[in-house]
């Protein structure tokens, strides 16, 4: 392919940058080029949301869809194509949006170093529920706030004015003329991008991108860059050259897909984490707390699943949940095409079944019908926006009140996430009691030696995993079984 400039559209026009490493990232494109400053650094690092802009694209039917996302580790050449709005786009003190016009009234500002990322997040909220018709309650927008951090305002005034922005004549943003720059935008051919021996891909099919990693097996795979954007920020590590999955629509696909003769969905793995985990959370409604306490919505916004998986960390939250619900991963190389399940997957700390020049195309899952019961549990220090000590998503098949299968899958527990075996092999088979369920916990010291570290203890790894499958037990209980059982307990 042939090189081209990275062409976007910000502050109203259409933009072409050249001359820059591929590694910028979008937060020093804004403040040491485009003399952008609103947008501020904090962790550089995704977890504060001080950076905090919103990116625009068009999706498949043609509509502009708008998220927020961090600009401290999304990097240059991934925004071509797109749009980018910072608090620069949204007006001044001569006419302010509804939403800096909402947090002046409320007070939601004092130092004001979050504030940017805070309109940001707000606005991308405001411009969803316009569209829609809909309008959040109060937790709802706690929810959305999760990504974003302030230490002196506090959330209360900030929530007051998440509230209070709806109640102005609505006043969303022109979408036209993003949308009409995008079009036309979209007839560039696939970016090839270079400065200074740096190379960037982002090709169109899945054909291409599966040419240009096996033309170049030790390229990096760039999907959502919440992980590599740290390799650069943190690390300062130099990567000569970046394939890119975003502009790969068929990677992007969530679809209605059967798997072993049952029901399935198959998640391209360049699909977003907000999106990916949606589908998962209708396919089994248990696993809906923890999408929403899996990092933080400008993060799920632009990570993928796919990217999650193939990292292979052992505390990753998305592999926990695929596994206990018996995913295949679907690998390509070049024009071949390979399948294994989930758990075969890892092999050891950060090393993976995963061949030079081969590639995570999708997560393909079975549905679960209704003999399943699964339970999901993020245990963290913080509620939002932290890494596991322990994550446990624990599926069980039960019929005439006996175990037929089981599959608990735990992330934090070991150098990878995997299957907790003896577990498995204490209740398969079993009537499902309080007796069966405290034999598995019991065989868990079997199957894991967790490691201490910041986040938790091995003793209190272990003791977490086993209560885990304790309330396990009691979640499969109907109300008048609790009831019984509870009174039972008091009784003794």
């Amino acid at each position: 392919m042939n090189t081209r400039p990275i062409r976007f559209f910000h502050r109203g026009a259409v933009v072409a940058v050249a001359g820059l490493p591929p590694t910028t990232t979008v937060l020093q494109y804004l403040r040491e080029h485009a003399g952008c400053t609103g947008t501020k650094e904090g962790c550089a690092e995704g977890d504060c949301g001080a950076c905090t802009v919103i990116q625009g694209e068009l999706d498949a039917s043609g509509q502009l869809q708008l998220r927020n996302v961090n600009a401290c580790t999304q990097f240059l050449p991934t925004l071509d194509g797109r749009a980018l709005l910072t608090v620069e786009d949204l007006g001044g003190p001569a006419r302010l949006s509804p939403v800096q016009q909402a947090l002046v009234a409320c007070h939601g500002s004092q130092c004001g170093f979050c504030t940017p990322g805070f309109v940001m997040t707000l606005t991308a909220c405001y411009e969803r529920h316009q569209q829609a018709g809909t309008r959040p309650d109060r937790q709802q927008l706690a929810d959305e706030l999760a990504g974003n951090l302030c230490r002196c305002t506090g959330y209360r005034p900030i929530l007051d004015a998440g509230e209070q922005m709806f109640d102005a004549p609505a006043r969303p943003l022109d979408r036209e003329p993003i949308a009409a720059a995008l079009r036309a935008l979209a007839a560039d051919a696939a970016l090839a991008y270079e400065h200074a021996g740096q190379h960037f891909h982002a090709p169109q099919t899945l054909a291409e991108l599966a040419r240009l990693l096996e033309a170049h097996p030790d390229a990096t795979l760039l999907a959502g860059s919440t992980d590599i954007g740290l390799w650069v920020n943190k690390q300062f590590r130099v990567l000569p050259r970046l394939i890119y999955t975003g502009r790969v629509a068929a990677l992007r696909e969530i679809r209605p897909e059967p798997l072993g003769g049952q029901p399935g969905l198959w998640i391209g793995a360049a699909a977003s984490l907000e999106e990916a985990w949606a589908a998962l959370a209708a396919l089994a409604p248990s696993l809906a707390e923890l999408w929403r306490r899996f990092a933080a919505p400008p993060v799920r916004h632009a990570g993928t699943l796919g990217g999650n998986i193939a990292n292979g960390s052992p505390i990753g939250d998305g592999a926990p949940a695929l596994i206990a619900l018996g995913a295949e991963l679907v690998l390509r190389r070049g024009a071949r095409q390979r399948r294994l399940p989930l758990q075969d997957f890892y092999l050891d700390y950060m090393k993976k079944d995963l061949q030079p020049g081969e590639f995570v195309e999708a997560m393909h899952v079975p549905a679960p019908d209704t003999s399943w019961a699964i339970s999901a549990h993020k245990v963290s220090k913080r509620h939002d926006s932290d890494i596991s000590a322990v994550c446990a998503v624990l599926a069980l098949q039960l019929r005439n009140g006996s175990v037929q299968q089981a599959r608990f899958a735990f992330g934090g527990m070991a150098a990878i996430v995997k299957r907790a075996g003896a577990a498995e092999a204490a209740v398969i088979g079993q009537p499902w009691t309080e007796a069966t369920a405290e034999a598995a916990a019991a065989a868990l010291a079997q199957d894991f030696k967790p490691m201490t570290d910041m986040r938790a203890s091995d003793g209190y790894r272990l003791r977490v995993a086993q209560n885990l499958l304790r309330k396990l037990w009691l979640e499969t209980l109907d109300r008048r079984t609790i009831t019984v059982w509870r009174a039972g307990r008091l009784a003794a």
